[in-house]
């Protein structure tokens, strides 16, 4: 099921139940496995070609607001404020699917990058280089 802006899915149903209703999992927010911090790392991917985007930090608040929105909101820990995805640049993120791993304790977010890209270096994705070993 895809999200679209305003799709309230987290009051429908209280749960990641709306974005994974065809595996028949359900997961209260409450249940993930966050850190000490209170925090979950999330995955960015694009949603329709599948490319890694970035990986940002969530807490409840923020995946709540992510979908309630239909857009990535995070949690700077830097700063320690919440932030919104591309609210300053314009290059949004526009949520399809927030899916969680095997163990919980990591989050895929599967969204529509809108304008120049998803890091904050201008490149569109914030994996552009590459580590090479002493061999």
């Amino acid at each position: 099921m895809a999200l679209a802006p305003g799709d309230n899915c987290y009051n429908k149903l209280l749960n990641f139940g709306c974005m994974a209703a065809g595996r028949g999992w359900k997961m209260k927010i409450e249940d993930l496995k966050f850190n000490e911090q209170g925090l979950i790392p999330a995955i960015v991917q694009e949603a329709e070609t599948g490319e890694v985007m970035m990986m940002a930090w969530m807490n409840a608040e923020s995946i709540r607001l992510t979908l309630d929105t239909g857009y990535t909101h995070f949690w700077s820990r830097s700063r320690q404020e919440m932030w919104k995805k591309g609210a300053t640049s314009g290059s949004v993120q526009q949520v399809r699917e927030l899916l969680y791993d095997c163990d919980a304790d990591v989050l895929l977010v599967k969204a529509i990058q809108h304008g120049s890209g998803a890091c904050h270096t201008g490149e569109r994705t914030c994996f552009f280089r590459r580590l090479q070993g002493d061999a």
